[in-house]
């Protein structure tokens, strides 16, 4: 068509002329009155921009009168005046040559500048395309008609953005608030980083871009990438009578659920719902906002966020009644009264609405169990160990270098150190060592990031802070985006044990009243994980005590075998608020007076308490190979078991641990000589080491090869007795030693305990760093936790299998053509994290020269949630890059640097415009780039070959032909060869 019309306009060329005006149609209408049938207005493009055509005579002497008056006019390079009467002598020859068009509907809604409003495609016969070229271009009337449907971008596809000013006008004109305007190539800038700047510009304002999908073509690879830099201050409550440490004392606030509400000087009308049977996605998020702008009191819909729970926006019981009524009112539905309960967002609301509204069943994800054969993986992990251990690299290097992590008490807890220090363990009250493994920083938090007020993260248990910031590291460290599982059945199984932070439930604290019962109860942690991420699958707090994490994992792998959810988060967390473990222990005489485990030392004297938090993500291994997750370790087998009735409730009992041992190995379906190692309980006590020995001895020390002993060695002689983290600290390690192929040594045993029997030759205390065992089969290792109340697990994990290979990636080879401009899209909570993200992805590239620039744009698009504070970095190769990374970290602006806030946007409009936006060699570049656009373009070929005697690949790859092209026949009267191939394809990529 684009063809047949462009011939079609060979017949008016020379006769008629073009004029842009700033000025708006209504005041250029009154200035041409006295020209009637001489210059008519061709197009309304904004409320400042006309563009006239008509006679060039005419024009001239309009030009000449408007300069002296200071309007601004400018002559547009073309020689025929359509929009006009003078299109009128070709309209036979124009139906007649578009008579076989064919128009069919469209799935995409088509908003039409020839009625400013939208139409059916299948209308968009031969009269159609007559008159639009004969009518005047109502560009402003259709922006303002999208604008008011909930459209709030706008992204011109073409070769240079002519219109862009227009559209920014215009969406300003109609108050709607923040909005995007954008373009996608520039006027001798047509190539992929231009494009790619483009696209950053859009997601930098809040538009949702595919990042994947321009990684897709290149073989990117999902690799683990520094996480989240939390911005993190003070939270902390001491006890009774005590205030509460936060780092900006706010006023006393009232709870969400209880604020009284206020009323409004003038109630604005909420958005009109276009009926039940009509509401689709931005009509029902349009609704929902401004009609509970009118309940809150606001004075639009645009102060409501559609990602803020109701609760967060300030709706009470009473208001969400209120709420709900008025969304039946409007709506015709019949809504439950918990309906905000069930959907506590605006936009899972609008969801809800719009599926109502159609008649159809909200799907529910099928649940379904998984095959014997198909095991489950281990995909991120994350932790914080004492040390300053704050990621699984950071507890390798710490083993490897045979770290001791203890430390003298916390100063920042409001213990009160010189009292409760005595080496006499006679005396009540106080502890015989004042050293331990501490996380000295567990009193930092980032409530803002979560969402959660001041006064509610100090009341908090710290317990449940480190989960929510190691389960959201873990997450992004599976390269998965933590806000895109909200809504699925994804499980939470952590463990912990009450640690008694902050005041008692009775006492009166007025800062943290309200808040403690979820802020110290313990159940809870599983569940604020669940709530904040939007997780649906099963929440279970685990508390058996030193097994509590590794009983959660294993929890965790049964919940995936039997299909209750697709991903699970399982680890475990401890943080002593207050020194109750040192002092009741040092009354049982179980602690080492200096605060070290000597596990299975000659030397051991009882255990040291520590403090961490371990987070591990486990999802079938198919299902892991199927989304791309790098696969670290495989569960292979777990059990748990108890005591029963044994030599006292707190003894260990090495029948169990070898009971719990062999079932592990059973449902792994494996012998005891198929595991090299064993990451031990070995807390360092002269009664449970020997016991712990003696179970291993007697069951993976049964049947080995000769020379094959099992290793021995224990986490807890660098970091000390994580409690209810132990277990799942003790999997991170072996896990790094599995991929490392690496025994770390145990320290503090240069001479094994007299009380087992070394010498049978089954049994080996890893006391040198050393290769791990090369077999000739898989890798495995065994992992044991012991619970003072009797619980017991064991864990049995294996190397993960090899990674299929990939497919020949062209583009990843130094020098290929294209596909070196990438992408490196950040965002943040705020400006300060933001800059503090660009500086820790900074050190991570210093870190790892060979790194491909893919692989970290794919991770970053990926594995990270699109919030609020964004930045882009585009560069052509890794210097490049690194060289706008370093600028964007220190707040400076160069070219390749893109910062924006988001802002809630609403419906993409891809504008098509008309004549100026073209150029000679425009798009070249993309071709040799960007696949999907030089599909389009070998598409438009095809279609032009019919009438054409040239083909459009030969011409746009020839500079000579480019060259000609100021020279083509009718050079002004129609737009160069491929010019709407252009425009076609560079919509493909969007």
């Amino acid at each position: 068509m684009v063809t047949l019309r462009s011939q079609a306009l060979l017949e008016l060329s020379g006769g008629g002329a073009m004029l842009s005006v700033l000025r708006s149609a209504a005041e250029v209408r009154e200035r041409i009155a006295d020209c009637a049938g001489q210059v008519s207005v061709a197009a309304a493009n904004g409320p400042s921009s006309v563009v006239l055509s008509g006679a060039p005579e005419v024009l001239d002497r309009l030009v000449a009168r408007w300069s002296e008056e200071g309007v601004e006019t400018r002559r547009i390079a073309v020689d025929y005046a359509s929009h006009s009467p003078q299109v009128e002598p070709i309209r036979e020859r124009l139906l007649a040559v578009l008579d076989g068009i064919r128009p069919r509907a469209s799935a995409v809604p088509f908003y039409s500048t020839v009625t400013g409003a939208p139409v059916d495609t299948t209308e968009l016969d031969a009269a159609y395309w007559y008159r639009n070229l004969r009518q005047t271009v109502e560009l402003e009337q259709a922006t303002t008609t999208l604008v008011r449907d909930g459209h709030t971008v706008f992204v011109e596809c073409s070769p240079h953005p002519v219109l862009l000013p227009a559209l920014r006008d215009t969406v300003e004109q109609t108050g709607v608030g923040p909005a995007v305007v954008a373009g996608s190539l520039r006027r001798n800038d047509g190539g992929p980083e231009r494009f790619l700047t483009s696209l950053a510009e859009a997601y930098v304002r809040g538009v949702g871009v595919d990042w994947a999908r321009v990684f897709a073509l290149r073989g990117a690879r999902t690799v683990s990438l520094p996480s989240y830099a939390f911005q993190r201050e003070r939270h902390w409550l001491t006890g009774p009578g005590t205030r509460a440490v936060v780092a900006d004392p706010a006023p006393a606030e009232e709870h969400p659920a209880t604020a009284p509400a206020t009323a409004p000087a003038a109630e604005p009308a909420p958005a009109s719902a276009p009926g039940a049977a009509a509401l689709t996605g931005p009509e029902a998020l349009a609704l929902v906002r401004s009609t509970l702008a009118v309940v809150l009191g606001h004075s639009g819909g645009d102060a409501v966020d559609p990602g803020t729970t109701f609760k967060e926006l300030g709706v009470d019981s009473l208001s969400s009644v209120e709420l709900r009524d008025r969304l039946s009112a409007a709506t015709g539905l019949t809504l439950p009264a918990g309906v905000l309960y069930g959907h506590p967002t605006p936009a899972e609301l609008a969801g809800h609405l719009a599926t109502q509204a159609s008649g159809e069943q909200e799907a529910a994800e099928p649940v379904t169990g998984t095959s014997a054969d198909d095991p489950i993986a281990i995909v991120g992990m994350a932790c914080r160990l004492p040390g300053g251990v704050e990621s699984p690299d950071d507890l390798w290097q710490l083993v490897l270098d045979g770290t001791d992590a203890i430390s003298s008490f916390p100063t920042n807890r409001g213990w009160d150190i010189d009292r409760l220090y005595d080496p006499d363990p006679e005396r009540a009250g106080t502890s015989y060592t004042r050293q331990g493994g501490f996380l000295h920083d567990a009193d930092r938090f980032d409530p803002e990031f979560f969402g959660i007020s001041p006064r509610e993260a100090a009341a908090m248990d710290p317990q449940q802070r480190l989960l929510l910031e190691t389960s959201w590291e873990a997450l992004e460290r599976s390269g998965i985006d933590p806000g895109s599982r909200r809504g699925t059945p994804v499980g939470v199984f952590v463990g912990a044990m009450a640690q008694e932070y902050g005041p008692r439930l009775d006492a009166a604290h007025a800062e943290s009243d309200g808040y403690r019962l979820t802020g110290s109860t313990v159940s809870v942690a599983s569940g604020r994980i669940a709530y904040t991420l939007g997780l649906q699958g099963p929440a279970v707090t685990v508390d058996t005590a030193c097994s509590s994490s590794l009983v959660a994992l294993h929890l965790a792998v049964q919940a995936l075998r039997a299909g209750e959810c697709s991903l699970a988060l399982a680890g475990g967390v401890a943080v002593m608020s207050t020194p109750g473990m040192f002092v009741e222990f040092s009354r049982q005489r179980g602690l080492s007076e200096d605060g070290r485990c000597k596990a299975f030392s000659a030397a051991a004297d009882g255990t040291g308490w520590a403090e961490g938090a371990g987070v591990v993500v486990l999802e079938r291994l198919s299902q892991a190979r199927r989304e791309g997750h790098r696969v670290l370790a495989v569960v292979r087998g777990s059990a748990v078991n108890q005591d029963g009735a044994s030599n006292g409730l707190t003894a260990p009992n090495g029948v169990a641990q070898e009971r719990v041992i062999r079932q592990a190995l059973a449902g792994a379906g494996l012998s005891p000589g198929d595991v090299d190692v064993v990451e031990a309980h070995g807390t360092g006590t002269t009664l449970g080491d020997p016991i712990e020995a003696d179970s291993l001895a007697g069951t993976y020390g049964r049947g080995r090869e000769p020379g094959r002993p099992l290793l021995l060695g224990s986490l807890k002689s660098n970091i000390g007795h994580t409690q209810a983290a132990a277990g799942v600290a003790g999997v991170i390690k072996m896990v790094q030693a599995l991929r490392h192929e690496t025994v770390p040594k145990t320290l503090h045993a240069d001479e094994p305990t007299p009380h087992v029997d070394w010498s049978a030759g089954t049994l080996e205390l890893v006391t040198e760093t050393r290769r791990w065992p090369q077999t000739g089969r898989v890798p495995r290792a065994g992992v044991s936790s012991f619970g003072i109340s009797g619980t017991n697990a064991h864990v049995i994990i294996e190397q993960a299998p090899p990674e299929p290979e990939p497919e020949p990636e062209p583009d990843r080879a130094p020098g290929a053509r294209g596909g070196s401009v990438w992408p490196w899209v950040l965002s943040a909570s705020d400006a300060d994290a933001l800059a503090d993200q660009a500086a820790a992805l900074l050190s991570f590239v210093d870190a790892h020269p060979g790194q491909h620039p893919a692989d970290t744009g794919f991770s970053l698009a990926s594995a990270r949630s699109g919030l609020p504070h964004r930045a882009a970095v585009v560069g052509a190769g890794l210097p490049e890059l690194r060289d706008r990374l370093a600028a964007l970290a220190a707040g400076t602006d160069v070219p390749g640097v893109v910062r924006g806030t988001a802002r809630q946007t609403d419906g993409v409009v891809f504008v098509f415009p008309g004549q100026g936006s073209q150029w000679a060699g425009m798009a070249v570049e993309l071709l040799d780039s960007a696949p999907a656009f030089a599909e389009s373009m070998r598409a438009c070929e095809l279609a032009f070959a019919p009438h054409v005697d040239w083909t459009l690949s030969e011409v746009l790859h020839d500079e000579e032909a480019l060259r000609r092209v100021s020279r083509w026949p009718c050079p002004r009267t129609r737009p160069p060869p491929g010019w709407s191939a252009g425009r076609a394809g560079s919509r493909s990529p969007w």
